[in-house]
């Protein structure tokens, strides 16, 4: 009887052991890699719109159950200080009428203690006066203002930093770089009801944009059958249907990330073979409409028109010796600025490079982009400015990839692919959507290896969760990559301004890219800041910025390749 505990006994305890093991394994903590942080709870949808826009129950991202964040790998600490990136203010009573929005007609703004002339490096405050339709002056803020001080002739630009006084009323503030004329521009991207219906949706309303996957099979009688239906991400409180066995579900079983389609009348699940963008919906109210009409979308104010002279100055920033591009550099407010067309960092020594300085900082190196068609145009830049960088027909989607061009004469090849599900894309395979963070765990790195990714434009209608657990997905994978690599380069491109609607507005794109920047803080990469040279230069606000835009970002990058 003994003999048979005691076998009892060692088979139990090794059973304990195994799934000790396993669960270690799972959670990566035997390699010393953060666990990743639990999808919080999401807000159910709800099913009746408001008449008005109450504020009541539209209240900032901190108001999410921190506790569900439970995960080790994110700690309560980390969650609090990225919740506290994401505050915005706003009103804190019911808005009824879309009179009562703030008037990008009426509002103003006029520069502090103006001077007749000023000097290289000095700073410049400008309130801005927020009124509504009526001219009432507002009582709260929450209105999302640029601004930025600059030049036509010149063809100089610098983004200002604005301040929210919760009063109605804000202070820009900027450094002059540049000396000779300049002028003070502002405009209202959204007003602060507007921001409210943001919110909103962002919170009941992820699936605004759909998408369709495509399953191919054949019937009984053996003919071909193409069945698409609906899909999406599956999070929580986001899925298709309520009903039972509605859905196929695919889960990745790396990241635990799900997608989900609708089942097909006649096709099993294992079917799903193509991916597309599906559509959009429009849920918003006759009064949330009324304050996201275009006409009070993105407009410049009627303000201070005097103008600034800016006099040379002996210790003037513009030939400031800064440090070498590398690592871990903060980003300063302003990043840079523009002076005949061309753009100076005040990260660091960027430098600006010819065709051949490209051909040289690239050779014997194997670049990886992975992101949206943002950072394609990053690919189609360098492919166009080095003759002899060949791009390879690989069959494959032009918006999702994978795509490569190569150098034999210089020994560089050039990847680019996109960043995976989800993606607003033509029809294309899903075996060639791969989410970045798998694509990270499976490259080698090295002295060579340029790793490039961006994230952002597919992800504006979720959840400030799910992107945020899609990127520690990717810190994790970044910091395991240079634990075994250091040699490895890592360049995050953030986001850059574009967007002005229910679907993808600019604000949506400063949150996450306030979340993205706060996560990888502490991580020894290279953050490169597109988001300040997008908003400031001159040419019209697009998703996909101008080549001369295009240039300047490349040089940037080309700089913390090849710093000297």
């Amino acid at each position: 009887m003994a003999h048979a505990q005691i076998k009892s006994f060692v088979i139990l305890s090794l059973g304990l052991l195994f799934f000790l093991v396993l669960w270690l394994y799972i959670h990566d903590d035997w390699k010393g890699a953060k666990p990743l942080p639990r999808p919080l709870q999401r807000q159910p949808r709800n099913q009746s719109y408001r008449i008005a826009i109450n504020t009541q129950t539209l209240r900032s991202p901190e108001a999410s159950p921190a506790p569900a964040m439970n995960d080790p790998g994110l700690g309560a600490e980390e969650w609090d200080r990225i919740q506290r990136t994401l505050h915005w203010g706003g009103p804190d009573h019911q808005v009824t009428t879309a009179t009562m929005s703030t008037s990008p007609d009426i509002s103003t703004f006029i520069i502090n203690d103006f001077k007749d002339t000023y000097h290289v490096g000095d700073e410049l405050h400008v309130t801005i006066v927020a009124k509504d339709f009526t001219g009432a002056p507002k009582r709260y803020g929450g209105d999302f203002f640029q601004a930025k001080v600059y030049s036509d002739k010149l063809k100089a630009s610098v983004f200002g930093e604005v301040l929210d006084h919760q009063n109605g009323t804000y202070l820009a503030r900027f450094t002059l770089p540049w000396a000779g004329e300049a002028s003070v521009a502002v405009r209202m991207i959204h007003s602060s009801e507007a921001v409210l219906v943001l919110k909103q949706h962002q919170n009941t309303d992820p699936d605004r944009i759909y998408f369709y996957g495509f399953f191919v099979g054949k019937n009984p009688q053996g003919a071909r059958v193409v069945e698409s239906v609906e899909c999406n991400v599956k999070w929580d409180g986001l899925v298709l249907s309520t009903q039972r066995n509605c859905c196929c579900e695919y889960q990745d079983a790396r990241t635990r990330l799900t997608w989900q389609c609708r089942k097909p009348r006649s096709l099993p699940c294992d079917a799903l073979v193509d991916h597309s963008a599906g559509g959009y919906r429009n849920r918003m109210t006759a009064p949330e409409k009324a304050v996201m009409n275009s006409k009070y979308v993105d407009r410049w104010l009627k303000g201070d028109a005097r103008l600034l002279r800016v006099n040379p100055s002996i210790a003037t920033i513009g030939v400031t010796v800064r440090e070498a591009c590398k690592p871990g550099l903060p980003t300063p407010l302003p990043a840079g600025f523009y002076l005949m067309d061309v753009w100076t960092s005040f990260v660091c020594g960027a430098r600006h490079f010819t065709a051949i300085d490209t051909a040289k900082c690239l050779k014997d190196k194997h670049i990886y982009i992975m992101g949206d068609s943002t950072s394609r145009q990053w690919f189609d830049f360098l492919i166009q400015t080095v003759p002899t960088l060949k791009r390879m027909n690989l069959h494959t989607s032009a918006q999702a990839g994978p795509l490569l061009a190569v150098d034999t004469q210089n020994n560089i090849d050039l990847h680019w692919r996109s960043h995976g599900l989800p993606l607003r894309t033509t029809k294309t395979s899903m075996s060639a959507l791969h989410y970045v963070s798998n694509e990270i765990d499976d490259m080698v790195g090295g002295p060579h290896a340029v790793i490039v990714f961006n994230m952002w434009a597919h992800f504006t209608n979720y959840p400030l969760t799910f992107f945020a657990y899609n990127v520690f997905l990717i810190r994790r994978a970044v910091v395991a990559l240079l634990r075994r690599a250091p040699g490895t380069k890592v360049v995050i491109k953030t986001a850059n301004t574009g967007y002005k609607d229910i679907f993808g507005s600019d604000w949506f794109s400063m949150q996450l890219d306030r979340i993205l920047r706060e996560a990888f803080r502490d991580v020894e990469v290279y953050i490169l800041d597109v988001w300040q040279m997008t908003a400031c230069h001159y040419s019209r606000d697009n998703i996909h910025p101008p080549p001369v835009v295009i240039k300047n970002e490349i040089d940037i990058l080309l700089s913390f390749m090849c710093p000297q």
